[in-house]
């Protein structure tokens, strides 16, 4: 595995990038089939946390932001934390755009500059399958919580599996991409238990490739098609990104 302390390791230097960072947002969710994936991740955010007023939130891997002004535009207290300046300046100006009073500092996910417990939830979306030491990071975001823990990753049981072996195929030849990793759930669960946290509720997206339909760009298309794929019970087995939320465990 690489050493998480790399800093040329992708996962830094992608992100560093003023273009990167300027485009993000739009790459991720613009389109028709962004705009599905920003509803869901709304609707999602929601469910599992519940009371978001008052709350104190981390949002680890912040990012542009996006989830941590989800979670402020409800009223909770948050913080969001990512190794790249040049997404954070992003996140600054979009929360100052609205007036959202969301703190945002550089920091490293694997070694969180805060107390055990210091936040009642901590979210890490679309990060752990970029660390280079994703259970460090996971251990990380269980200490800093007292109450709940979110992630996100992509499942090895999908077909984000061929793609992240055909990009790590392509890093090892020297092509620039993002060799991301997939995982199982069962080893987001040990990872989570072993921080005293078990999995409560989860949540598969897609069955086809995201890729997939962003080429394709209709609304109609997707639901309908992913519709009928979860109708016939393939996205409980095959569904991802997966979303989870983990409760801390309690001792009597």
């Amino acid at each position: 595995m690489t050493d998480r302390t790399t800093e040329d390791h992708y996962s830094y230097t992608l992100y560093a990038d003023p273009e990167t960072a300027r485009t993000f947002d739009d790459r991720r969710f613009g389109g028709p089939i962004g705009g599905i994936i920003a509803d869901t991740q709304a609707r999602v955010l929601a469910g599992f946390i519940g009371r978001i007023q008052d709350r104190t939130i981390l949002d680890v891997g912040t990012g542009t932001g996006r989830a941590a002004l989800l979670m402020a535009r409800a009223g909770a207290r948050v913080t969001g934390v990512d190794a790249s300046e040049q997404m954070l300046s992003v996140a600054r100006q979009r929360a100052a755009d609205e007036g959202a009073a969301v703190v945002f500092r550089v920091g490293d996910a694997h070694a969180l500059d805060f107390p055990d417990r210091a936040f009642d939830v901590a979210i890490s979306l679309r990060t752990l399958m970029h660390t280079p030491g994703w259970r460090d990071c996971i251990a990380e975001l269980c200490r800093v919580s007292s109450q709940l823990v979110i992630v996100d990753y992509p499942s090895s049981r999908s077909v984000a599996a061929l793609q992240s072996a055909l990009r790590r195929a392509m890093a090892a030849i020297g092509r620039r991409t993002e060799p991301y990793r997939v995982f199982s759930h069962r080893e987001i669960a040990d990872a989570l238990a072993a921080g005293g946290f078990t999995v409560r509720s989860m949540h598969r997206q897609f069955v086809l490739p995201i890729a997939l339909h962003k080429a394709i760009g209709s609304r109609r298309f997707t639901r309908a098609v992913e519709g009928g794929l979860d109708r016939l019970g393939l996205r409980k087995l095959f569904g991802s990104p997966v979303t989870l939320v983990a409760e801390r465990c309690r001792i009597s």
